[in-house]
């Protein structure tokens, strides 16, 4: 029986389904996801949803991948916790709230980000219960197209039949070639969210989210950051005045910015690390401290897939070349995530993993990747969606742009977060809205409705028209749609 005759006896027949099904359980599988990140356990869901006897690989001992385990979770849970510190060492007291003798127990911090991570992924292994999906711990390794070698820490090898397969085994830090992660004074973000005490001087290479999400972390804490980037601009992916005024933020925590210079040499001893770098001038600076974080970005994982099995090749930074459906050179073999193009983000992943799922299901699923949005976990936070606007001038698109100054919201006033600004990009023509960029308390989670109105392609007049809540940060979106709409702004 195939599997649409299968979702078609599910939904008239559950019985007989569940005597199809049991039947079924005892051959190969239908799909099996190899990496059970945000992408690959979203894809092995979706997959037992409609349906596919479903499989999942994991190479570590827990489910989760780099995200749950060592990435986006943990990281907002040391963020979320040295926020609440530095509130209290810095705000509390104009908030008539009175502290003696506040002290950072850094032990209990890692102790609680460890307690958020194991709940996190518990819930994953709830979920593949729940979807009757199987999961298979060791590392997947092509053998051909439809058999994939499991080998366990131990050793112990078993194999997985099956008649279709998704890569999902995401990204791991990169490096520059002289640089030696020593993981104890030179490191990564992984040993970055296990430090044992809170550095006095932290070195940071890369400008990028990773780089500034941990930097302040730790900035919070009381650490001195110092940030050596080789672009004239923090966090340079996103609108430059994302960058310009999260550089005035950190500023205010102590952060030291070295942009437009070049590391050439990073050395460390068993207390210190040293590093050099270059501007533009040619100039060397060299930069002494406790710690060095080396945030220069993520290469896609594919060590021991044995892609060379089954003729599919990397392009030139790792990455595994795919269709318009995410499928590879191999007609049964798909890809998503952090191994294919695009942002090495999380919800692009998820995103991914349901439309694999369902064009193998034969639905017609689509991903719009301008609509996908970026958030850096600072405070202020950023958030964006949609072009930049130096994307547009490169274009040749016509626009235009209003922009709301959180300084000017009640709600933001009355929580003391008056950094930051909101900036929409709309067509000059139309008025549809092109562009959303916010820094600010809460974007990451404000973001949502600028994807909901772009997605329906709303004006900047539409949200402007929209009732928003008052006193809410949400109205700042609406006051800079209002500035993009004749310069209607009521506020300022």
């Amino acid at each position: 029986m195939s599997l649409f005759e299968r979702q078609k006896v599910s939904k008239t027949n559950p019985s007989k389904y569940n005597v199809l099904r049991t039947k079924y359980d005892n051959m190969k599988y239908d799909v099996t996801v190899i990496g059970s990140g945000p992408g690959g356990y979203v894809a092995a869901i979706r997959c037992a949803q409609l349906g596919m006897k479903t499989a999942i690989i994991e190479k570590y001992d827990t489910l989760g991948g780099t995200c749950l385990n060592v990435g986006c979770i943990p990281s907002k849970a040391l963020l979320d916790s040295s926020e609440h510190y530095h509130n209290a060492a810095h705000t509390f007291k104009t908030h008539g709230i009175e502290l003696d003798n506040l002290k950072v127990n850094l032990d209990q911090m890692i102790e609680r980000k460890r307690g958020v991570v194991k709940d996190n992924v518990n819930g994953i292994s709830f979920l593949m219960k729940k979807n009757k999906v199987d999961v298979h711990h060791g590392l997947g390794s092509f053998i051909d197209k439809t058999h994939i070698k499991v080998t366990d820490k131990e050793g112990k090898e078993t194999t997985v039949e099956t008649d279709k397969v998704i890569i999902a085994t995401g990204s791991k830090p990169a490096s520059l070639p002289f640089i030696e992660i020593d993981k104890k004074r030179i490191i990564t973000s992984t040993e970055a969210l296990e430090l044992k005490e809170v550095p006095k001087h932290m070195i940071v290479i890369g400008g990028g989210v990773i780089g500034m999400e941990l930097g302040s972390v730790y900035g919070r804490l009381g650490a001195e950051v110092s940030v050596v980037e080789f672009m004239d601009e923090i966090i340079p992916s996103m609108d430059s005045t994302m960058g310009k005024e999260l550089k005035k933020s950190l500023k205010k925590l102590g952060f030291n910015f070295y942009l437009g210079h070049k590391v050439t040499e990073v050395k460390s001893t068993a207390k210190t690390v040293t590093v050099k770098a270059e501007n533009k001038k040619g100039e060397t600076v060299e930069i002494k401290g406790d710690y060095c974080l080396v945030s220069i970005g993520r290469k896609p994982y594919t060590e021991g897939l044995g892609l060379e099995n089954v003729g599919i090749k990397t392009d030139d930074r790792g990455r595994i070349e795919v269709d318009e459906h995410l499928k590879t050179s191999a007609d049964n073999i798909y890809a998503i995530g952090d191994v294919i193009k695009g942002a090495m983000l999380a919800h692009k992943a998820e995103e991914e993993g349901s439309f694999v799922a369902e064009v193998m299901a034969g639905q017609k699923p689509h991903i719009n990747y301008n609509l996908i949005p970026g958030v850096v976990y600072t405070w202020p936070e950023v958030a964006a969606v949609g072009y930049t606007e130096e994307q547009l001038k490169e274009k040749g698109i016509a626009y235009k742009t209003g922009s709301f100054p959180f300084k000017a919201s009640g709600r933001a006033r009355a929580s003391m977060d008056t950094d930051g600004l909101v900036k929409v990009l709309a067509d000059k023509n139309t008025d549809e809205i092109l562009g959303v960029h916010m820094i600010g308390p809460r974007t990451a989670d404000m973001i949502a409705e600028a994807v909901v109105a772009m997605e329906y392609r709303a004006s900047a007049e539409d949200i402007g028209r929209m009732s928003h809540a008052h006193p809410t940060y949400t109205e700042a979106f609406k006051e800079a749609c209002l500035a993009a709409t004749d310069n209607r702004a009521l506020h300022i």
